[in-house]
């Protein structure tokens, strides 16, 4: 988390927020320097300083107004104060009040002039690349002109402000998970309440925190926050509490743009067939492993659960300080986690749900005709596939939970590490990680007969049920912002490396930021991305915390494969109770 707390929105210093944009916008601005400085004969362009001052001002979250919007244009007062008015009358500048009079403003780029700056620096950067990279008679130069000119087209533009400010008492409050993910979300907070137009309160929690103040939140008379964020899986357990209200009630849907966001992720979000949240992060747990390392050892990225041990067995050696594997291993919701995920490699969701072509039917859990399916033949490979495991671990395994298995794979000391997406940054924005540049990303390597999977975790934001009548209108308006494909890229630019739609994975900075998004996008295209080894359903936390603890206890050596087995199944057929209602 700390490896994201200083990258910051600026035009000139941050490598990482819309790089290619703002470096075009640093480079218009010195070369408007250098020729009004070097040639006499050459005027300041009113337009042009304006409209980089505007822009400068919108990514870096700063209130421009139209006396520093004049002063920015290096022109007398009068000639500025016409050119602004020209803009204003082309649609370049949207006017917002600051007052309640009205008689007071601030200045936005509008839509319009954002999308033609868009357009401007990747012509730019084109004519550079032609112009300059290709003296150097580089390949890489030519390469990145060509390909750059289709994929240009596809850039999602940068956020826009609201014409009108949200109107909501005392600001927008949000509920979210302490991840990097949201982290990012609040270093840009200034950014999004110059979008929205009002304040922003941001409070977060660890996941289990999380989901007991969002629960203590729902018996209050009215909720405290404005949005929350939900842990996929929680949904099941959110709608039949009354937690969140369904959106269809609240907003039309075709405003998300359902079909743009990862299937296994939007399914996810649905109780009922009716969506509780938007997507906000698609996070699937993918296997982390050395390219460099296993081309020194000759190995081939494992596919299945036996090439894996192979792998970690091979590149084990503590005598030097090196593990063949991190994983989730910690007592409770870690470890039962692992232990659901990897039934599902070996072919086995928790609950016995309908097997259809791709993996698992979902879409009837509200009838709650299901029940626990842990003691079986699948999950007994499970177990005894998780205690080979053990072999090839870093002696801590048993206490390593999120955080803590990717660390050492950061550090150099793992050779592989299961790890979700939003871990990532760890290494990725580290550039004294040996894990930096070197790391490949696969969905869970199967079982025996069973086929690949990368299990969907993240989270949705929604509205919860008691949130004021008064204050719902707002919070849709800010929810559609927050999930937004042009957000989402924002994140990305600020380190993030979690993404729910297939729009943001296909920008070409995206793709440029991180091998992940292609090889997510990759893998949702291929129906491995999937939500059913982490069922919605209302036991959700319950089976979580029993495979936790019965699985803990036999990795200890208290317990056999088989007595865990059938302690978990025991406690699991008294957790759920078909057809009840909560």
């Amino acid at each position: 988390m700390n490896a994201m707390a200083g990258h910051k929105q600026s035009a000139k210093g941050s490598p990482q927020a819309n790089a290619e944009p703002l470096a075009i916008l640093s480079f218009l601005e010195d070369l408007s320097d250098e020729l009004e400085s070097s040639l006499d004969i050459v005027a300041p362009n009113a337009h042009l300083r304006m409209a980089l001052h505007l822009i400068e001002g919108h990514f870096e979250a700063k209130t421009i107004t139209p006396t520093s919007l004049i002063g920015a244009s290096r022109v007398p007062y009068a000639t500025a104060n016409r050119r602004m008015k020209e803009m204003i009358e082309a649609g370049l500048i949207e006017q917002r009040p600051r007052t309640k009079t009205g008689k007071s403003f601030s200045m936005h780029p509008s839509d319009k002039l954002l999308a033609q700056w868009m357009q401007l620096s990747g012509r730019v950067q084109r004519l550079a690349q032609t112009r300059f990279a290709g003296l150097s008679g580089t390949q890489e130069g030519r390469d990145y002109y060509f390909g750059g000119s289709y994929s240009a087209a596809k850039s999602i533009p940068p956020l826009s402000v609201r014409s009108e400010p949200l109107k909501v008492s005392g600001g927008l409050r949000v509920l979210v998970h302490g991840d990097p993910t949201f982290m990012v979300m609040d270093n840009l907070k200034r950014q999004f309440e110059q979008v929205i137009g009002t304040g922003i309160s941001q409070r977060a929690f660890s996941i289990d925190r999380l989901r007991e103040e969002a629960l203590r939140n729902a018996e209050r008379p009215n909720s405290q926050y404005d949005i929350i964020a939900v842990d996929l899986p929680w949904v099941g357990e959110f709608a039949d509490k009354n937690v969140l209200m369904p959106l269809d009630q609240v907003m039309d849907l075709a405003r998300l743009d359902p079909a743009d966001f990862h299937t296994a992720g939007w399914k996810a979000t649905h109780w009922g067939g009716r969506p509780y949240g938007v997507p906000a992060q698609t996070t699937p747990e993918l296997l982390f492993y050395r390219r460099d390392m296993f081309a020194e050892a000759g190995l081939e990225p494992p596919a299945t659960t036996d090439a894996l041990l192979q792998a970690a067995e091979t590149l084990h050696d503590p005598r030097h300080g090196r593990y063949g594997i991190a994983w989730n291993a910690a007592r409770g919701t870690a470890l039962g986690h692992t232990v659901l995920m990897t039934m599902a490699d070996f072919g086995q969701p928790v609950v016995n749900l309908p097997e259809i072509a791709g993996g698992f039917e979902t879409d009837h859990l509200a009838d709650r005709d299901y029940h626990a399916t842990i003691d079986t033949e699948a999950g007994l490979r499970a177990a005894e596939f998780l205690l080979e495991l053990l072999k090839y671990s870093p002696p801590d395994i048993l206490s390593m939970s999120w955080y803590e298995r990717v660390r050492p794979y950061a550090a150099g000391k793992i050779a592989m590490a299961y790890g979700y997406t939003l871990l990532a940054p760890y290494f990725e924005l580290d550039e004294n990680s040996p894990a930096n540049g070197q790391t490949g990303y696969l969905p869970h390597p199967s079982g025996p007969g069973a086929k690949q999977v990368a299990p969907v975790g993240g989270y949705a934001m929604g509205i919860p049920a008691n949130l004021a009548p008064e204050r719902v209108p707002a919070a849709v308006e800010a929810l559609k912002v927050f999930t937004s494909p042009e957000a989402q890229k924002l994140y990305v630019q600020n380190g993030s490396r979690t993404n729910p739609r297939y729009s943001v994975g296909s920008d070409p900075e995206v793709r440029r930021a991180s091998p992940i998004f292609e090889a997510v996008d990759a893998m949702s295209w291929r129906d491995e991305l999937q939500f059913w080894p982490r069922p919605p359903v209302p036991e959700f936390c319950g089976l979580i915390q029993i495979c936790g603890e019965e699985f803990h206890d036999m990795l200890r050596g208290f317990t056999t494969p088989r007595e865990a087995l059938r302690a978990a199944q025991s406690r699991a057929d008294a957790l759920i109770i078909p057809n009840r209602t909560l």
